[in-house]
């Protein structure tokens, strides 16, 4: 797709594999340091995006963009959403010890943790530089600003929930718990796709909030469906149930304990498998999928990620009248259910 040709060819503009002299200058200003060293800082994160990305959350925010406008303006702010996307990605690794990312070693054990960190936090805030030199007037650069900040607060408010809920073996949060989990680790950055999208494009506020609402809710059902796919056909570039290792605390895991699933062993297999990783704790790993399935958790979870879904692209839908680029965004939420296709 030209849209997502375009994201790339940006996105390595503002994370060149070689720096440069213009973007030295942009980045840091008149400063003494060598280019080298500016390579290596930026080498965790160029590797990861080389590995690719579905890159949904710029190609949304581009789409609603262009329901107003088209010209190709706001690839200047695809950056905010898929800069620190990959940023935790890269501290998230860090945090699970995971080995794989996208079908590679995790770049912390190619690089090394101290950078990895450091780099994966360079990404939180190398988006400031894509605001400032934007093409938009001055209360949009606010208004990214604003919505950038609030984002970024979120998630790591959702994160920082992720990760005390898999460290406490024997808490299971409730449905609404882990909603408003995933509204904050996932939706915010997808939220922020959709109230940049349109307030970009010279819409209200209004309308950018609203709209921002129904891409967030998208974030979710995304989530579950993310959950749902680590526990049936997995995730492309990492392993078949991995979140059992990780002691996620997903949905599915939740509507298990909710029907009656036996808890008492899936929390064993959890620490066990935690202990001993997925090579070896493979078996034990697919009973916890054996057990967590026979309740029909997982494919209860599918079904409400399927429906937020429907409400969400319903909402965006809703609010504009039928067009070309308004059938990219109907075909971009089909997207996320390709994994499943062929499915019995």
């Amino acid at each position: 797709m030209m849209r997502l040709a375009k994201i790339e060819e940006y996105l390595q503009t503002i994370l060149p594999e070689k720096v440069n002299k213009c973007w030295k200058e942009s980045v840091m200003g008149p400063a003494v340091v060598k280019d080298e060293f500016l390579n290596q800082i930026n080498a965790p994160a160029r590797d990861l995006l080389s590995r690719g990305g579905k890159r949904w959350r710029p190609l949304l925010m581009m789409l609603l963009y262009q329901l107003y406008r088209a010209d190709d303006d706001i690839l200047a702010f695809t950056p905010l959403v898929e800069l620190p996307h990959n940023g935790t990605l890269i501290v998230d690794d860090i945090e699970d010890s995971s080995d794989f990312r996208r079908g590679k070693p995790a770049v912390h054990l190619l690089y090394g943790t101290d950078l990895s960190i450091n780099t994966g936090n360079f990404l939180f805030f190398l988006p400031h530089v894509c605001i400032d030199s934007s093409p938009f007037p001055d209360d949009i650069k606010l208004a990214a600003y604003r919505y950038y900040n609030d984002s970024m607060t979120k998630l790591h408010v959702g994160q920082g929930l992720d990760i005390l809920w898999h460290r406490d073996k024997d808490y299971i949060p409730s449905t609404d718990e882990y909603m408003t989990m995933c509204s904050f680790k996932t939706g915010g950055l997808s939220q922020l796709s959709g109230r940049l999208g349109v307030r970009a494009g010279g819409d209200s506020e209004e309308r950018a909030k609203a709209i921002g609402d129904a891409c967030q809710k998208m974030g979710v059902g995304f989530q579950i469906l993310d959950d749902v796919i680590n526990l049936t056909v997995g995730n492309p570039g990492k392993k078949r149930g991995d979140d059992i290792v990780e002691g996620k605390k997903s949905l599915p895991v939740i509507l298990c304990s909710q029907s009656g699933g036996d808890m008492t062993r899936l929390k064993e297999i959890f620490a066990y498998a935690g202990e001993h990783g997925i090579e070896k704790a493979g078996s034990e790993v697919e009973e916890a999928i054996t057990l967590i399935k026979a309740t029909g958790a997982i494919d209860t979870a599918k079904e409400k990620a399927v429906a937020i879904l429907k409400e969400s692209r319903e909402a965006i839908l809703d609010s504009y009248q039928p067009s070309p680029v308004l059938d990219d965004i109907s075909a971009l939420f089909d997207s996320f259910l390709k994994p499943f296709k062929g499915e019995k």
